[in-house]
């Protein structure tokens, strides 16, 4: 179990891991213009299978390809956030939740296909940067899975939370409170 997620989301970690990896796009022509060394889609789930086990949660954060090839990943749930060549149709026999915009998942967390700015207090998960070469700006820590960035390998999320990946991301909690206390210093010196 992952403490760490909002309630409506602990039940992706009850029984197994929770792995998250983006922009599949499982048999679409395009990836060689991506990256010329595109892996096939059952090269793919080799690696995918080769980490989620039956009882886990598979996320992707969108840009599937062809869906069929979903049933093949042996994770107990899948989970979709609709990326930019997605439609929520589509895909609705294949995922057991689709999300359509970007997800907090926890009160640092947010996933989304595309990378979002501007929030200094959580850790944005995402893919869609397949070139990994976007100027991150000042705000969120970033990490990228688009599969061709992470070598078609999904995290797992339990783990690098464990590992501290959050330790330097700052509560917007703590951010409100610090500011209050600056603001009643300045008050106290005029």
């Amino acid at each position: 179990m992952i403490p760490t997620l909002y309630d409506p989301f602990r039940h992706w970690s009850e029984k197994g891991s929770v792995y998250i990896l983006s922009d599949l796009h499982f048999d679409d022509a395009d990836c060689k213009f991506m990256s010329s060394d595109w892996i096939t889609p059952q090269e793919q789930i080799a690696i995918i299978n080769g980490m989620v086990m039956k009882n886990d949660t598979f996320i992707c954060l969108g840009d599937v390809g062809s869906p069929e090839y979903i049933k093949d990943i042996k994770a107990r749930k899948k989970i979709l956030i609709l990326g930019n060549h997605d439609t929520k149709g589509a895909y609705k026999n294949y995922f057991d939740e689709i999300y359509t915009g970007p997800l907090f998942i926890a009160e640092k967390i947010l996933l989304s296909h595309e990378p979002v700015y501007g929030l200094p207090w959580c850790l944005n998960i995402h893919g869609h940067d397949h070139n990994n070469m976007e100027p991150y700006k000042e705000g969120c820590k970033h990490i990228n899975l688009a599969a061709n960035v992470c070598g078609y390998t999904p995290i797992n999320l339990g783990k690098i939370i464990k590992e501290g990946v959050l330790a330097d991301v700052t509560s917007i909690h703590r951010m409100t409170i610090d500011r209050q206390v600056e603001r009643g210093k300045k008050n106290d010196i005029d």
